[in-house]
């Protein structure tokens, strides 16, 4: 079964990150680190999740600093791309790492996506890079850190009942991951068979489109041509729902997610497709 991305950003992301990238990263990175200043029982758990806050901080700091080695041009395996190979490479990481203070933790977070920052400014943004799910430019690298901290920032601010930092400027920017990973963590149980053209688009920004044919996954930044089914949806409640943190029939009973078309009930059908890495 085929899959294929027919285009990326929908920009030159030669020599720079796409505006305002490189903030969100640096500002996520804080926000988290904030969370965390003076929590002083790491061991409590995080919900939905079977982390505790410690072991989900010190993923999120093991995470920041393989993103920045990427980036840099260093070797770095973990895993095979598969769900399965990336849980069971996180829970080796952070079986060897021992580090569960909250202060401490919260300041390598913030060091290692420096570190990516600092990696970026001295080469070229476009430079494919071996990443755990597949290759990528070191832009699509640095949305998909951005998108990584926000989803685990979510956890950490649901753990210690504090408001979380996602927004409709930050969900913005992790489109151009977004439309690289699709097609690479599809569901081929879910898909198979399926013939269906999606549009996607967030409330007051961009989109993108997802054509699948007997199965395959094409993935674009610009709509399909005749859309079987549209789906417009609040920023945020996207990202949730695509890291898995939002029950999409729930987000539709709350107006969030508004669908039409000629095939409009194929709307909660689509976070079923994939598999959030």
């Amino acid at each position: 079964m085929g899959s294929s991305v027919e285009s990326v950003t929908g920009q030159d992301v030669r020599g720079t990150l796409p505006e305002g990238l490189a903030d969100a990263i640096r500002d996520t990175a804080e926000d988290i680190a904030a969370l965390l200043r003076g929590v002083a029982d790491t061991g409590a758990p995080v919900p939905g999740s079977e982390w505790t806050m410690g072991e989900a901080a010190a993923h999120l700091a093991q995470a920041n600093e393989l993103m920045a080695d990427i980036a840099a041009g260093r070797d770095r395996n973990h895993g095979d791309g598969t769900p399965q190979s990336l849980a069971a490479a996180n829970e080796r990481a952070l079986a060897e790492f021992g580090e569960r203070g909250a202060d401490p933790l919260g300041a390598m977070i913030v060091a290692h996506a420096d570190a990516y920052l600092k990696a970026m400014d001295e080469g070229a943004a476009d430079r494919t890079v071996a990443t755990p799910l597949g290759p990528m430019s070191r832009v699509e690298l640095g949305s998909y850190l951005l998108t990584h901290m926000l989803g685990h920032g979510y956890d950490l601010a649901r753990a210690v009942g504090r408001p979380h930092m996602i927004d409709a400027a930050r969900v913005e920017l992790t489109l151009p991951f977004m439309i690289t990973a699709v097609p690479r963590v599809t569901n081929t149980a879910a898909t198979a068979g399926l013939t269906a053209r999606y549009r996607v688009r967030m409330r007051g920004g961009t989109g993108f489109g997802v054509t699948l044919t007997d199965g395959a996954v094409a993935v674009s930044s610009e709509s399909p041509s005749h859309p079987d089914c549209t789906i417009l949806t609040e920023p945020v409640t996207f990202l949730l729902m695509a890291l898995g943190r939002c029950n999409p029939w729930g987000a539709i009973a709350r107006g969030r997610v508004l669908a039409w078309g000629r095939k409009p009930w194929l709307a909660p059908r689509f976070p079923t497709l994939f598999t959030a890495p």
